[in-house]
């Protein structure tokens, strides 16, 4: 297998393995016969049990971040791009988890701290993602003048509580559900971005 690949397959027997035995009782050992490698091909890869699930974690957010710029990219108006992905976020990190029996902050809680500290930068690439529709919107004049790293942060964490960061998925809800929720915020947000524009 190529080295891409052998990484690929490594994470995705991280996520297997969180799902069916959480992070603390993962091992090394049980990651390389999961992917089917030796455990030293673990360790060409990663350092670390630890910095395997980071990296797992990493993945989901390029992903996501993937799936932001398509929407971003798209054709429409730039209000309905930015609604879609503000859903699009919730939806596609809630559905890569779906799968897990307790919160993201429960199942990582042996490495909450560099967890929280990769969670900043994973908020900021995304934050990086809506400040290019923000300032499309602006120049257009469909949001009024607004200060748009701070509303681009301001998204973010409006959209986070239907993260499963405290609750576990099956806590936040079916998925059906969690899309109602995550619609009714972005018509929330997408609407008064819109009213600032006209009072402008």
């Amino acid at each position: 297998m190529m080295r891409t690949d052998v990484r690929e397959a490594i994470l995705d027997a991280v996520d297997r393995r969180l799902a069916r035995f959480g992070y603390k009782k993962m091992t090394v050992e049980g990651l390389a016969d999961e992917a089917g490698i030796g455990k030293g091909t673990v360790y060409l890869h990663f350092a670390s049990k630890e910095e395997a699930v980071l990296s797992h974690v990493d993945r989901i957010v390029e992903r996501l971040c993937g799936r932001l710029d398509t929407i971003a990219a798209g054709d429409g108006p730039v209000d309905l791009r930015l609604h879609h992905m503000l859903v699009e976020r919730v939806m596609f990190r809630l559905s890569a988890v779906q799968h897990y029996t307790q919160s993201l902050d429960d199942l990582l809680s042996g490495i909450r701290p560099m967890l929280l500290q990769r969670r900043v930068g994973h908020f900021e690439r995304e934050a990086g993602r809506f400040e290019r529709v923000l300032n499309e919107g602006r120049k257009t004049a469909v949001f009024g003048a607004l200060r748009v790293p701070t509303t681009a942060r301001a998204l973010i964490e409006a959209t986070n509580a239907l993260l499963p960061y405290s609750l576990s998925p099956q806590e936040l809800g079916d998925l059906a559900e969690v899309r109602r929720r995550a619609v009714a915020i972005a018509d929330l947000l997408v609407r008064g971005l819109r009213a600032a524009a006209l009072r402008d």
